[in-house]
């Protein structure tokens, strides 16, 4: 049989191209799903919250700047027929999917008409520094029969999976009730609604790739309903669907009516003393697409079809909140904030994400000064992404707020700051030293992050530079939009189960 010849660089440009793609491009049917959410949403904290992930889905479409700062881990399914050769400058050479994506990585990652944020650490157990360029991609590759070169590209943000859960059940035990104690667990760092993947059976790292790779197919839930269970698959997943669903935990952990889209699952063959469940969330940031290579060039990728965002505004409609001056802000000023209460928010805001709280609680341990003034100031949990022309920042939207948990009460006590804000609940501790220091919580839409952008007026770093996008910047913001998650008196939104955060 013909071995069917491909470029190495067509493999490499339709990488890239596909990275670029999903930075900015929503899949058609997730966003149809968004609206069907937002259309009968009744519980109207929730409702506005999907109306701002909606219109952030439709400005960074039609901007080509990315729907989430969190601009993800890559990921390439490579699924190759065994009659497929790979050249190189007309030379065939020995298939190196690894090094190819990781090309594809970097060239898409530092595109300077659409830069992303580069999120990857090397030697997690030492220094973690950044790579730069968001390589190396993660690489899963299926040899098959046949001469076809089929690949999905997903970019995989951490909210996301860093929400996964895995258990090695009884046989005899019931997987639907173990995965619906674990949602409540979750809380809504990972950005519902979304899509929930399921892997059962095969071993435990089948299991756990199963729930991932479940992600990548269309949504269709509600036509399952219409034709009801064929398979117990099937069956379980609307049994998981109208669970969840019924928690109330809703868009942001808002509480509401829907906290998944769409429940996925697949399932292998595993021993019969095993039971395997893994459990992967896909976030407002819901960014994967598939094609195949031909021999014929790169892959050409078509944009969905506008009519999709037809009947979501171009920006939010004129905001009802209390205006609120961070420059001039007291402690007397944020006691009369209550739970629930929208803000807009004008004034220098600082930032700071995990590294640099890492550095600050090691110099206020050694007695050493910050390098900046926390007295009466307000923090906002972002790592943004690099801005272009005509930008102040680019996409900034909040990253998951319990991963500072362990320095805020030292944060508070120590340096007099007042305001902190990002997305999701808190732990039990943080709200107690919160309420302790009569400081107040607040949260911005994760999913929205373009959209929160524009209300930056000006960005500057003002410390740790080197830490790149977890640098500590100071924002200019005008009406930026947030809620009041914790008031003063310890009083919290989130309809979520507040987990326990260890020191």
């Amino acid at each position: 049989m013909a071995k069917r010849i491909i470029e190495a660089d067509d493999i490499i440009a339709s990488i890239a191209d596909a990275l670029q793609f999903v930075s900015y491009y929503h899949p058609e049917d997730f966003v149809l799903a968004l609206k069907r959410a937002w259309t009968v949403e009744t519980h109207a904290p929730a409702r506005h919250a999907l109306l701002q992930i909606l219109i952030n889905s439709k400005l960074s479409a039609s901007n080509h700047r990315p729907v989430c700062q969190d601009t993800g881990v890559v990921h390439v399914f490579v699924r190759a027929g065994m009659d497929v050769c790979i050249i190189q400058s007309g030379r065939a050479v020995t298939p190196s999917f690894q090094t190819l994506a990781n090309r594809a990585v970097a060239q898409a990652y530092r595109y300077a008409g659409n830069p992303l944020r580069a999120s990857m650490v090397r030697d997690p157990l030492g220094s973690r520094t950044n790579t730069q360029d968001n390589s190396p991609a993660v690489v899963h590759i299926e040899w098959v029969e046949g001469d076809t070169l089929s690949l999905t590209v997903a970019a995989k943000g951490g909210g996301g999976d860093v929400k996964a859960r895995y258990a090695m059940l009884n046989p005899s035990d019931s997987v639907a009730d173990w995965i619906i104690s674990q949602i409540p667990t979750m809380g809504a760092g990972w950005c519902p609604p979304g899509v929930l993947g399921v892997g059962v059976g095969g071993s435990p790292e089948q299991a756990m790739l199963m729930a991932k790779q479940s992600l990548f197919s269309p949504i269709d839930i509600h036509q399952l309903q219409e034709q009801g269970a064929q398979d117990a698959a099937q069956a379980l997943r609307l049994d998981l669907f109208n669970r969840i669903n019924a928690l109330g935990i809703g868009a942001q952990g808002l509480g509401g009516d829907t906290t998944v889209l769409d429940v996925k699952v697949k399932h292998a063959p595993s021993h019969a003393a095993m039971l395997p469940v893994a459990i992967i969330p896909n976030c407002a940031a819901t960014r994967f697409i598939s094609f195949e290579l031909d021999g014929n060039g790169p892959a050409t990728l078509s944009p969905p079809n506008p009519d999709i965002w037809s009947g979501i505004p171009q920006a939010l409609p004129a905001q009802h909140g209390r205006q609120v001056n961070l420059d001039t802000l007291t402690r007397q000023q944020v006691a009369q904030w209550r739970t629930g209460e929208t803000l807009l928010l004008s004034g220098k805001l600082l930032t700071a994400r995990d590294a640099a709280h890492k550095r600050m609680a090691e110099s206020l341990r050694l007695g050493s000064p910050l390098p900046i003034n926390l007295h009466n100031r307000s923090m906002y949990y972002v790592g943004p992404v690099d801005p272009i022309p005509g930008e102040a920042v680019g996409p900034a939207g909040p990253t998951t707020s319990t991963r500072m948990d362990k320095f805020l009460p030292q944060l508070l006590e120590e340096t007099g700051l007042l305001v902190t804000i990002g997305k999701a609940e808190r732990s039990q501790p943080a709200i107690e030293a919160l309420r302790h220091a009569g400081a107040a919580y607040l949260i911005a839409v994760g999913g929205a992050a373009y959209l929160i952008s524009q209300t930056v007026k000006s960005a500057r770093i003002v410390a740790y530079e080197d830490l790149g996008m977890e640098a500590i910047y100071e924002f200019t913001v005008h009406d930026m939009p947030v809620v009041v998650a914790i008031d003063t008196q310890g009083s919290t939104l989130h309809k979520v189960i507040p987990i326990q955060v260890q020191a």
